[in-house]
């Protein structure tokens, strides 16, 4: 078992109900805010056999001046925007060791599940009808993506090892993957401190909801083997 913190930035394009807006949010930018998130990680190994379950948890804000589209891409005026997103992601992975030697290699197949919610505010001075004012918009979404990827981990000594992750996939998405490198110290027996650095992305548009976003940023966690 694996609790992790994650730190995450964010940067692409989020839309509700047909209103769309860039959003570049730096890893400077969530620590001054005190956005984070959290993920925890099961694993067990049977024989060549991996199973997994994963579980992401991420609250991302961002606030300043953009640009936001109206429905139909027609009009675009710029306003002082605030954007929050709050994402669940739940994945469970099968795995099959190829390699078994100081590296140690996994082809994986997931079902990645996506809960995500999306508030969209922005005031914006002096433009015509419907962008004038004040505009709130939120909605709800989530999918489910297939994926497939290697998953690999190198010993180093016996208390250090690489790790590494990438995987690749669509279905509620047009297009999604992610990447993950770290590194693992058991600094004693059964508890492993893990450093690294996780990327994520979606390219996901249904209903006017847009998700065309990259999350990534370093983690740190603590792993406790049974």
């Amino acid at each position: 078992m694996t609790p992790y913190l994650l730190a995450a930035g964010m940067d692409g394009t989020v839309g509700v109900r047909g209103h769309e807006a860039d959003i570049d949010v730096s890893f400077s930018d969530i620590w001054d805010d005190l956005d984070a998130g959290f993920m925890g990680l099961c694993t067990a190994k049977q024989g060549p056999w991996l199973f997994a379950l994963a579980g992401v948890y991420m609250k991302l804000e961002d606030g300043a001046a953009r640009t936001v589209t109206g429905p139909g891409g027609i009009v675009s005026r710029s306003g002082k925007l605030s954007v929050t997103n709050t994402m669940y992601i739940a994945q469970g992975t099968l795995g099959y060791q190829l390699m078994d030697d100081r590296t140690k290699l996994y082809a994986i197949g997931a079902l990645r599940y996506t809960d995500l919610k999306v508030e969209m505010d922005v005031d914006v001075a002096f433009s015509p009808p419907p962008f004038g004012g004040s505009l709130s918009k939120d909605g709800p979404e989530s999918w489910v993506d297939e994926v497939v990827g290697l998953h690999a981990v190198h010993s180093v000594s016996d208390v250090v090892s690489l790790v590494g992750y990438a995987d690749i996939g669509a279905g509620g998405s047009d297009l999604t993957y992610q990447v993950m490198a770290g590194v693992n110290w058991e600094f004693n027996e059964g508890y492993t401190a893990k450093l690294g650095y996780r990327h994520l992305y979606w390219d996901y548009e249904d209903g006017g909801t847009v998700w065309d976003m990259t999350a990534s940023g370093p983690y740190l966690g603590l792993g406790i083997r049974f």
